[in-house]
């Protein structure tokens, strides 16, 4: 089946790709299992990773007749730098897994365009080299985690500043992992001749052959996080803070009142606790709490541009996806 699966694509090639559905099948027709799986998956049951695309089923638009709209333009400030698009790339780790061009690849072509690219502290790309590799003027942001080490997130986020990163974003979400049934079963490694850079050179992290799951759990993600954490990091940077993860009303008012500049409402695509809101549906009383005092953001589920005109239309300021990422990229 996967060889005529193959055969298929290969003869038809572009002509074939009307929507990001034939660009996943392609990319999971084209990845080895391990990559398959990773970005694939989702926790336990994927109950919330199937629920994000569907809360975008649930509002209709109601169009507005003969306006004028022969002259569009989609640019606009995000935490007060110029973006030509309100659309970004979430932060995806170990992109050279899915194609050698790897974060250098997905950032490229989001340039062209002018979103913003969250590049992931679980990288395949040194966080220097990605300035360096795209067109003057791109707007990149950073992810970290906070670990357990506190000088590892604070060397990182001194190596953006100083690398011209325009924000750092906080994953709030993950004080510990989230339960992967089918990652678990294949026990996640990285090929051989992949590096994460961003962490190997204080040896955090093994990187290529070893138990990426276990090692990254272990090392890095801290259970003890409060709120008092997102104010230690504004103690060594004035970069703002977007804190990732929100999906309550009532932690948007707490990521305000500790000083984020943005929150973004997500889930971690379903990847980390099951069972939780999508995040179109969180959406609204996220945008109420925060009353436009930090800047609202979403990802989860987005498949369409109909879905980031809904999330914008719902509040959010911009809109960001990974996975469809990680399907454009195999393709490339």
């Amino acid at each position: 089946m996967l060889q005529r699966k193959t055969r298929f694509f290969r003869k038809l090639g572009n002509a074939y790709m009307s929507s990001l559905k034939d660009y996943e099948e392609y990319a999971t027709t084209y990845m080895d299992r391990h990559a398959r799986d990773y970005y694939g998956s989702g926790a336990e049951d994927e109950l919330t990773l199937r629920d994000n695309e569907k809360a975008f089923q649930k509002y209709r638009l109601r169009p507005r007749l003969l306006r004028n709209v022969a002259h569009r333009n989609m640019s606009l400030s995000l935490l007060g730098h110029p973006v030509g698009m309100p659309l970004g790339i979430s932060p995806v780790a170990f992109q050279k897994m899915a194609h050698p061009d790897g974060e250098v690849g997905t950032a490229r072509a989001l340039a062209s365009h002018g979103g913003v690219m969250i590049l992931s502290m679980l990288s395949t790309t040194a966080l220097e080299d990605l300035p360096r590799m795209t067109p003057p003027g791109s707007v990149h942001w950073l992810q970290v985690y906070i670990a357990k080490d506190r000088e590892v997130t604070k060397s990182l986020v001194h190596r953006a500043d100083v690398a011209g990163y325009k924000a750092i974003v906080v994953t709030a979400d993950s004080p510990v992992n989230g339960m992967w049934g089918v990652n678990m079963v294949h026990n996640l490694t990285l090929p051989s001749h992949l590096r994460l850079p961003n962490l190997q050179a204080r040896g955090e992290v093994e990187g290529a052959g070893s138990n990426l799951r276990s090692k990254v759990g272990f090392s890095l993600l801290d259970p003890t996080l409060t709120w008092k954490d997102i104010q230690w990091i504004q103690t060594f940077t004035a970069l703002p803070i977007v804190v990732k993860g929100v999906l309550t009303a009532e932690d948007a008012a707490l990521a305000v009142e500790h000083g984020a500049s943005g929150i973004l409402v997500s889930n971690h695509g379903g990847r980390q606790l099951d069972g939780v809101p999508a995040t179109l549906d969180s959406l609204p009383e996220i945008v109420r709490a925060v009353k436009g005092r930090a800047e609202v953001y979403l990802d989860g589920g987005v498949r369409r541009g109909g879905d980031v005109f809904k999330a914008l239309a719902l509040g959010a300021k911009a809109v960001f996806f990974g996975r469809p990422a990680i399907w454009g990229l195999v393709h490339s």
